[in-house]
């Protein structure tokens, strides 16, 4: 039990910084997949800014039964703990957008909740436990995200209708 609270202890003290955007950063990091792969005719892009921010921006289109865009990160495994939390450090369009994680980057379903953004920087902050699978928009009969890892996180947005987005990244981390 000691060894466990001074994890948690270690991991709310010294966040573990997933992505760090910088002039240095390298936009193929990311990878975009738009509705393009089911027959729509979204686009999404990502780059980064001459401050340095990752950005993700735009336009959904409904055409062809389409309706969203993603940009998506892996890396290697990152270990979490039940109380751990995603920390985003977003400025975005005012718009509802859909994070994403999981587990196993192989795995055809990922772990989810949707966040609105102000329109002015923010740090948005989701526990891990609170996110739900779902595949294809449906929620999955499955737990809540209870593993002890994740690879691989994802901002989606797909809000019903055609529209132009931009969100704009500062930092990822894990508390």
């Amino acid at each position: 039990m000691k060894l466990f609270i001074c994890l948690m202890l270690l991991l709310y003290m010294n966040p573990i910084l997933i992505y760090n955007f910088s002039t240095k950063s390298n936009s193929r990091d990311w990878r975009i997949i738009d509705d393009g792969v089911m027959g729509g005719k979204s686009q999404g892009n990502f780059s980064i800014d001459e401050k340095g921010n990752g950005v993700f921006e735009g336009a959904v289109s409904l055409e062809n039964n389409g309706g969203f865009s993603s940009v998506r990160y892996q890396f290697d495994k990152v270990q979490v703990t039940p109380a751990s939390r995603i920390c985003l450090f977003v400025k975005g369009d005012k718009k509802e957008y859909q994070f994403r994680i999981k587990d196993n980057a192989n795995s055809y379903y990922s772990y989810i909740t949707t966040f609105k953004t102000s329109g002015e920087w923010e740090e948005i902050e989701i526990p891990l436990k609170d996110l739900y699978p779902s595949f294809r928009g449906r929620t999955l009969d499955l737990p809540n995200f209870s593993s002890k890892s994740f690879e691989e996180i994802v901002f989606l947005i797909g809000n019903k209708k055609n529209e132009n987005f931009k969100l704009i990244l500062d930092k990822i981390e894990l508390k």
